[in-house]
């Protein structure tokens, strides 16, 4: 029986209309026609506290973010469509990164984020598509053991660049993007 990579999607927006979402999606495509099964997962359905130690330290682990860890540990790949605030990550990634990186009893240290590989992108209206916020998300993710491959694409003044139906209306740009969830699928099938 073939293998078939499992690649959790998401994007750090809650927004609906976010073109970050719609990139994603795009990508998540590719790696679908690659032959992965993916799950996109929209944080504005998974609501988590922000990361307090305090409230770990009384209550553990919040069950939505006991759900994020259960979704990460079941998947070997991530493809990440990252915003840009303030030329960074947003603290809706970051914070889902922070609770999925607690450590529960019985569980290998990083154990949502060791040994997986993950892909990014980002979708802006800025001149550079949220690129800032890349290089940011590469060096969190490295730090917690995940394998980042170096295709990473940004769309900039993404208003302009997406259509209301969320492709890109250039060709090539929509394709590279596609072209990301197809790396990753590849990357996750050879690692196998």
């Amino acid at each position: 029986m073939p293998y078939t990579p499992q690649i959790l999607a998401f994007a750090g927006s809650t927004r609906r209309e976010s073109f970050n979402k719609k990139v994603l999606r795009i990508a998540a495509e590719g790696a679908r026609e690659a032959g992965a099964e993916v799950t996109f997962l929209d944080f504005k359905e998974l609501p988590l506290p922000l990361y307090d130690g305090d409230l770990e330290a009384e209550g553990g682990i919040p069950p939505n973010a006991l759900r994020l860890k259960a979704l990460m540990k079941g998947h070997q790949g991530f493809l990440i469509a990252s915003p840009e605030y303030n030329s960074s990550i947003t603290a809706v990634l970051k914070n889902a990164i922070d609770w999925a990186s607690r450590p529960m009893e019985g569980e290998k240290p990083l154990e949502c984020f060791a040994g997986k590989a993950a892909v990014l992108m980002s979708a802006s209206p800025g001149a550079l598509g949220g690129l800032r916020s890349l290089s940011h998300v590469r060096s969190i993710l490295m730090n917690i053991q995940t394998m980042v491959l170096p295709q990473q694409v940004a769309v900039p003044r993404a208003h302009e660049a997406l259509t209301e139906e969320g492709r890109l209306k250039d060709a090539k740009q929509d394709a590279s993007i596609k072209g990301l969830g197809k790396t990753l699928a590849d990357m996750l099938a050879k690692l196998a």
